[in-house]
This record gives structure tokens, C-alpha cells and sequence, in this order.
């Protein structure tokens, strides 16, 4: 499958030489962002691997790239999250891995190359950008560019969401980081909140994840998470292959200190999962384990002074009564004790107001805004 204009030429990924070129693209599209962190290229060979991803047991996805002048030009993937569809009833596709240089006519036969796909497989419309699901990186970065992202979330160029809106995109929903430092946490606040919180569930109790029990601590956490989110936009369940494979990818990383679950009179009922923001090492590394970037790893991981709170729920009952803040208060208070001197909380739907205030009320920044794009396809 390919097509072509004066200057561009489309094609389908479709031999191990275009995946290699399809995945060494960012490298040299970055090149020259002071604040992008190259990814490990060993995860992200994984993250589009059929056969590796736990994700493609329900979804399906083609990748394209796009030539200008015999130079790569940009790259976009089209998928279907079947799982997705099932549970809200729909019809939609996602668009994902979109690079492109700052050219109208590149960024328009990308997009044009995706929606056509998936309106061939009838899907009514499209969302993104997903790399490749909802729970993977998402969205465009909109306000944070002259800072590094935390560990597991993207940095794109700032043109991208002007480029998507030329092509009829509209913004689908806003996702939002804070930052939450040892100068502008507001203690006495939070202390405050953890007394009342103690008093109206006198149950309560915080505990540490075991880490030589994840697999056992992942089935209570995957529990809790679909309860949680279930009623959060976009939300899809995970499933157990899912979070397996998660198990496995933070097992390496995870900090016991900053991994809790709540649990009032013996019951879990809520979680948090923070995890040192290896991105401050990463970012010397240009993704590459070896020769050298595992001394890396090995050797600069105490230096490591941010957290990011990647994930945390709390079931729908339990919801709006502190408990949030309590999990919060714990990865906070180890983190002073142990030279940490920020959390990324986030990222937070927009429409989570709850969550968000939450995170003012701890005295958190708003740090970065991701966006999340939409069209319709009929």
C-alpha cells in the first residue's frame, strides 16, 4: 500500500527494515530538544511488539511512514482497541506514534493515511494521540515545554496540536501533571486533613506494597484500579495479561516506599504507585543499555531527587473522603526523609475535579498540560 504527491511518498510498515526505521525515527527527529528524553529503544521495540505487548491481545494496529525528498518525514500508527469499543459501545479507532516535521502536507497525508484505515475497518471516529492504548503514553504536550517529562510520560513538539487542528482535530480532553515539592507542599494542611481522615475511618491503614509479593499485590491493585476508573473517560479494564506484564516492567523500578495500599479494617480500598523518576538518568543515555547506559542506571540512580506518582485509585465508595491525600502523604513524607525533593502527580483527567483538587490542596504546581485530540469519521 503506498501513495504519493510531488514530494511525499506514504508506505504501509510492513518488513523488519521499516520497523527498525519506523522506531529510529524520534532519535533524529529530537535530536536537537534540549528537554526530550530519549526512550530505551529495547521498550520501545517491545511496546509495538505483537507478540510481546500484552495490549495486542485485543487490539490490532498498522504503522506508516511518510518520505519527502527519500528522507523520512514522519511516522503515525492506526489502531483498534476492540476492547475499548466493547465497553463504551463504540466505534472508534486511535491514531498513535505521530512524528512529523513542521510541514501542513506531511502532517495532513499522516493523518489522512490513518482515518482512511480505519474507516475501511468501520470505525465512525478517531482519537488520539494513544501509544498505542489509553494506559500507554497519551496526548500532545501543550504548556511545559522547557521541562523534562517525568519517567513513562511524553515530550512532542510544539507544533503537533497545530498541525492536528489544521486537519479538523478538536480537543477530546486535557490531561494534567502538578508538581508537588518539599517547598511548596502545604504540611500543616495535609497533617490537618490526615487527622480527620483518621477520625472518620478509625479502620484505616497504609501499608507498603510488597515487592517480593508484586504478583500477589497486583491482583489487589488491578482490583481496586477498574473499580477506580470506571467511570473515568476513556477508561478500558485491564486485564490480568495486562497487569502481568506490568508487574514485570516495574518490578525493576518499583520502590516499596513509594508503592502503599489503603486498607480500612483488613480491606483494600485504595492504592499508589510512585516511581523515581529515572528520566533524569535517561536523558544522558540516548535509550541505549549498552554499551554504557547500564553503568549509568546502575551508577547515578541515588542522584535521582523526583518521584512521579504514576498511578492510584481508590473504589468509588471510599471516593472523596481523604483517603487520596493519605496515599499521598506517605510517598511525601519518604521522600523528605530521603533526599526526593519532588513528585509529579499525574497526569489527572481535567474533568477529575475532584483529583485535581486534591492535588492543589496538597500545594501542588500544575507542571504540564498533555492533550488529547478527536474527529469524527462519518
Amino acid at each position: 500500500m503506498s501513495s504519493s504527491t510531488t514530494r511525499h511518498t506514504l508506505k504501509l510498515v510492513s518488513d523488519p527494515k521499516q520497523i527498525k526505521e519506523f522506531l529510529a525515527f524520534p532519535y533524529r527527529h529530537y535530536k536537537e530538544d534540549k528537554y526530550w528524553v530519549a526512550p530505551l529503544r529495547i521498550e520501545q521495540k517491545k511496546l509495538i511488539d505483537k507478540r510481546k505487548n500484552a495490549f495486542f491481545q485485543q487490539a490490532e494496529m498498522e504503522m506508516f511512514l511518510i518520505w519527502k525528498d527519500d528522507q523520512i518525514a514522519g511516522r503515525i500508527a492506526a489502531v483498534i482497541d476492540h476492547r475499548y469499543n466493547e465497553h463504551h459501545g463504540t466505534k472508534t479507532g486511535f491514531f498513535g506514534f505521530f512524528e512529523s516535521d513542521n510541514h501542513p502536507e506531511t502532517a495532513r497525508l499522516l493523518f489522512k493515511m490513518a482515518e482512511d484505515h480505519l474507516r475501511r475497518q468501520g470505525m465512525t471516529n478517531i482519537i488520539g494521540p494513544a501509544n498505542p492504548g489509553i494506559m500507554d503514553t497519551l496526548g500532545f504536550l501543550v504548556d511545559g515545554f522547557d521541562k523534562y517529562p517525568s519517567i513513562l510520560m511524553p515530550y512532542t513538539k510544539p507544533y503537533y496540536p497545530e498541525l492536528a487542528e489544521a486537519c479538523g482535530y478538536k480537543k477530546e480532553m486535557d490531561l494534567i501533571t502538578f508538581e508537588v515539592n518539599q517547598d511548596n507542599v502545604d504540611r500543616d494542611r495535609v497533617n490537618r486533613a490526615m487527622n480527620i481522615v483518621q477520625q472518620r475511618l478509625p479502620g484505616i491503614k497504609i501499608r507498603k506494597i510488597r515487592k517480593k509479593k508484586l504478583a500477589e499485590e497486583l491482583v489487589i491493585v488491578r482490583e481496586i484500579f477498574n473499580k477506580a476508573w470506571s467511570k473515568n473517560w476513556g477508561f478500558v479494564p485491564l486485564t490480568e495479561a495486562e497487569f502481568e506484564q506490568l508487574g514485570k516492567d516495574l518490578k525493576p523500578v518499583i520502590n516499596e516506599n513509594f508503592a502503599h495500599i489503603a486498607e480500612i479494617d483488613g480491606q483494600p480500598v485504595g492504592f499508589s504507585v510512585g516511581i523515581p523518576d529515572y528520566n533524569q538518568i535517561l536523558r544522558d543515555m540516548d535509550g541505549r543499555l549498552l554499551p554504557f547506559g547500564i553503568f549509568h542506571l546502575l551508577f547515578k540512580r541515588n542522584r535521582i531527587n523526583q518521584i512521579r506518582t504514576a498511578l492510584m485509585g481508590v473504589i468509588p465508595e471510599y471516593q472523596g473522603k481523604g483517603i487520596d491525600a493519605l496515599l499521598h502523604r506517605e510517598t511525601i513524607e519518604y521522600g523528605k526523609e530521603n533526599g526526593y525533593y519532588a513528585s509529579e502527580v499525574g497526569w489527572i483527567l481535567e474533568s477529575n475535579v475532584q483529583m485535581l483538587r486534591v492535588a492543589e490542596r496538597l500545594g501542588g504546581v500544575k507542571d504540564k498540560v498533555y492533550r488529547v485530540y478527536g474527529k469524527s469519521l462519518d
